[in-house]
């Protein structure tokens, strides 16, 4: 199956569409900001059991809440069922994080305090992880400085196999798919966390592998079509490799599709950056990455007749 359809032609709306996805994503990234995990807030997460196999996160929340008000505030997993070693009986999993400076102790005995009527004791206390502000402020820088790295080695990678205009093209929309799947956790109010930023880094490898299949088709193309322009030249490669993107992109997204529905909460803040990144990262390297390459094709062609 061959496309012929007129995608250069009609480039800028593709690019007016990202520039105000782009903008809401700003405005709801400075105005709401994220709803940021313990990872980079610091703070208290413990694990417990307790014997009401039905117990929901409401009824866990209004029995800590009786005992501590702050704790209304809290984020409560409910995770699968924990069945005891020696034992058929099936207990509750829950995680239950707070963010705070208090030290693990006080928190958790409060904790026992609130679960008391349910049996819960001191030896139903899975895990206790705490993670202080510094350490949390440390990780969020890393977490940044990591995403900024992988970006610069991009360029400069995109540079010696291409050429600097297509390197700048990949790194604008590299940088697109990251600001409007940023932008999409802080509408939704998903958690972001570690695992968030490695799902950004996942989703600039992938964005990259799409729109280097597209780069590789115009090189292969340019001295293919010798005499033709730049556009026809784009937009030729684009309907050469759409089949084969939309192929893979939706494989993809059916795997992450899967994994967001069937996940759980700790794993699902991950899925749900792959599975917006996905149709970001193909969209950007159809529309976005190649329009950048044509504008500055061009204006190198202009300056060299000039």
């Amino acid at each position: 199956m061959t496309f012929k359809a007129d995608f250069v032609g009609k480039r800028k709306y593709f690019i007016a569409l990202s520039l105000v996805l782009i903008l809401v994503s700003l405005v709801f990234i400075f105005t709401k900001g994220f709803n940021f995990g313990v990872d980079f807030t610091g703070g208290i997460e413990i694990s417990v059991s307790v014997p009401d196999i039905d117990m929901t996160v409401a009824e866990m929340r209004e029995l800590l809440s009786a005992e501590d008000p702050s704790f209304a505030a809290a984020r409560i997993i409910k995770q699968s069922p924990l069945i005891e070693e020696g034992s058929s009986e099936q207990r509750s999993r829950f995680s239950i994080i707070v963010n705070t400076s208090e030290s693990d102790e006080s928190v958790t005995s409060r904790i026992l305090a609130g679960l008391e009527s349910e049996g819960v004791t001191e030896s139903n206390i899975l895990s206790v992880s705490t993670i202080s502000g510094y350490a949390a402020q440390e990780i969020r820088g890393y977490a940044w400085i990591a995403v900024i790295v992988s970006m610069a080695l991009l360029l400069l990678y995109i540079t010696i196999r291409f050429k600097f205009s297509f390197g700048v093209g990949a790194i604008i929309s590299l940088i697109h798919d990251v600001i409007i799947v940023m932008g999409f956790y802080s509408i939704f109010g998903i958690e972001f966390n570690a695992p968030v930023v490695a799902s950004l880094l996942t989703l600039v490898g992938y964005s990259l592998n799409d729109t280097i299949v597209v780069y590789d088709r115009i090189r292969e193309n340019t001295k293919k079509m010798r005499g033709k322009t730049i556009e026809t030249v784009v937009n030729t490669s684009i309907n050469d490799v759409i089949v084969r993107s939309i192929n893979t992109s939706l494989t993809t997204f059916l795997a992450v599709l899967t994994l967001f529905i069937f996940s759980g909460e700790v794993l699902r803040p991950f899925a749900f950056g792959m599975l917006v990144g996905v149709i970001v990262g193909t969209y950007s390297s159809l529309y976005i990455s190649s329009p950048v390459v044509i504008e500055w094709l061009k204006r190198a062609e202009n300056r060299k007749h000039a």
